[in-house]
């Protein structure tokens, strides 16, 4: 099952079912909050998957980002084998731990909204990674424990200013955490619809250039242990999103980075795809 928000062009934001090329509003019965929805969403499955509500062709929408209000973004660096070995080459020590980060969640924007680059950065660069959504409030899960605690999965794109990163600040939070920078959707798909997440091939292109080509079985450190690793420490809440990590092929080795006008199209193997403009900031 496939769960988007959505508006059209004149009216309020929407929750909805996605089947195919078209989408079910659901939120008569239903609210228009995902966030609201994911502790109950087993329970209510058969009911969203059975309801009727007016239609509407994806074209005629626009979608906006699934999860809305979530309490937490968070994101783990250098997850990625050949990845890491871009990073210890360019003199970046990899860690021998999860490396996490916060991405402030105001950073968080729709599939096709634009991506804003900042006057103060000339390196603004691209990051495909799964998304991971949590569906229920958990603390202390195990690696083998933790599927039951994904609601789903979408995609998204770990925007980042490298000046920040590695000359203004000694965190990863400010560079990860621009307004706009967090694109993610097209919509959440439920963890039943997604058998292996280990097991998916993420593509990233810039004006139809690809950039970023990789499978998901090349995590250093899999979704499971990710979640074992976090709840060890806080409560992960429904809604939360987990960045997992992003493969080789990022502009900072080259200096290959995102210019005003590019498009971003980052897509996952069943997960949908995101197509963000980069344009001016003001």
């Amino acid at each position: 099952m496939k769960l988007a928000r959505f508006h059209l062009p004149t009216g309020p934001v929407r929750l909805g079912r996605v089947d195919g090329d078209l989408v079910t509003d659901l939120s008569e019965e239903f609210g228009t909050s995902l966030r609201a929805l994911l502790p109950e969403l087993p329970a209510l499955r058969q009911r969203i998957e059975a309801a009727r509500g007016p239609r509407h062709h994806l074209s005629e929408v626009v979608l906006d980002a699934p999860v809305d209000d979530p309490q937490k973004f968070l994101g783990i660096g250098m997850n990625y084998r050949e990845h890491a070995e871009e990073a210890r080459q360019a003199g970046i020590p990899v860690p021998t731990s999860q490396l996490w980060f916060n991405k402030q969640v105001s950073c968080i924007a729709g599939p096709t909204d634009d991506i804003v680059k900042p006057d103060l950065s000339e390196q603004l660069d691209y990051e495909i990674e799964l998304g991971v959504v949590i569906g229920r409030r958990c603390k202390n899960v195990s690696a083998e424990d933790a599927p039951s605690v994904i609601a789903g999965y979408l995609v998204a794109n770990d925007v980042s200013v490298r000046d920040w990163l590695q000359k203004r600040s000694p965190t990863f939070t400010l560079g990860k955490s621009f307004d706009t920078h967090g694109p993610i959707g097209p919509w959440l798909t439920t963890a039943d619809e997604v058998p292996d997440p280990h097991a998916l091939r993420m593509t990233l292109s810039v004006n139809g250039e690809v950039r970023q080509d990789w499978p998901t079985n090349d995590m250093i450190y899999n979704i499971y242990e990710q979640i074992a690793y976090l709840t060890q420490v806080f409560t992960l809440m429904p809604g939360d999103v987990l960045a997992t990590g992003t493969p080789s092929g990022i502009g900072a080795p080259t200096g290959n980075f995102l210019r005003v006008g590019d498009l971003v199209h980052a897509e996952i193997e069943g997960l949908g795809a995101l197509e963000n403009r980069i344009v001016a900031e003001g």
